[in-house]
């Protein structure tokens, strides 16, 4: 195996567990624990990951993984709640979706809808089913072959850890759309704060995204709930719809119900 490949391993276990123990990742990735140890050091010094004694954790609210070693994390939660998200979605809708693995998982689940469009029921084809506005490059690239969609990529400064369009160019894009619904996903949800990303230049796209919808779904698991990060997108006055997985506490349900919010926990 090599450096480069061991890396990307080391740091798919960081994003699953948020931690690594030297003698656990030197049995997982087959090499030393001295090898293991020097990879490690190398990855903390391009601030990849934070070095502690007997092994690393990851960054925190001041720092991302690149969304490559974060889309293992809680897979089947995140395909739930794509479902859900998906279901709530009516053909023909304008949807503005921004990045993040959750996000993706939703655009992946309009794809197998609409993989029962008109022409497999029949009917003759009057268009797209969906018009996808989306600062993500990921997404896009996963819709851009699809006939069922009408998709429209925002311009930007593209950030690598993400994956997203960002800046006064992916501003100016938005601010000539209407939306019917935006899906969001985000880093940290909170009763009093309100919905939250790590990165200001990301929180000003999604707080746009949410003011050109007649419709705002926050899509995220429940690991975030309660969680706070850097940047604020929006209150909760501003949500029509949280879907989250089953980890919901009755206790956080209740208050985002108390809010007006419809809380789907799948």
């Amino acid at each position: 195996m090599s450096k480069q490949e061991r890396w990307s391993k080391l740091l798919e276990l960081l994003a699953v567990d948020g931690k690594l123990d030297v003698d656990e990742a030197a049995v997982s990735v087959a090499v030393s624990p001295a090898t293991i140890r020097r990879d490690l050091d190398e990855l903390a010094e391009q601030r990849l990951l934070v070095r502690t004694r007997g092994g690393a954790i990851a960054h925190g609210v001041s720092y991302e993984l690149p969304m490559r070693y974060k889309s293992s994390r809680r897979v089947s939660d995140k395909q739930r709640i794509a479902t859900a998200v998906a279901e709530l979605l009516g053909e023909g809708d304008v949807v503005g979706l921004n990045g993040g693995t959750t996000t993706t998982e939703v655009a992946r689940a309009l794809v197998l809808r609409a993989g029962g469009g008109p022409a497999e029921r029949g009917e003759a084809a009057s268009g797209p089913l969906y018009t996808i506005v989306t600062n993500s490059l990921n997404i896009a690239g996963e819709l851009a072959v699809r006939p069922q969609f009408k998709l429209v990529v925002t311009g930007g400064v593209a950030r690598p850890q993400t994956y997203e369009l960002v800046g006064p160019l992916t501003e100016g894009v938005l601010n000539q759309v209407v939306l019917d619904v935006a899906v969001l996903g985000v880093d940290g949800v909170d009763p009093r704060l309100g919905v939250m990303t790590h990165h200001e230049d990301e929180a000003g796209i999604s707080r746009l995204l949410a003011e050109r919808a007649r419709k705002v779904v926050l899509a995220t698991d429940s690991s975030k709930i309660g969680r706070r990060a850097f940047a604020r997108i929006c209150g909760l006055d501003r949500i029509d719809v949280l879907v989250t997985d089953s980890g919901l506490v009755p206790e956080m349900a209740a208050r985002f119900i108390e809010a007006g919010i419809e809380v789907i926990a799948v």
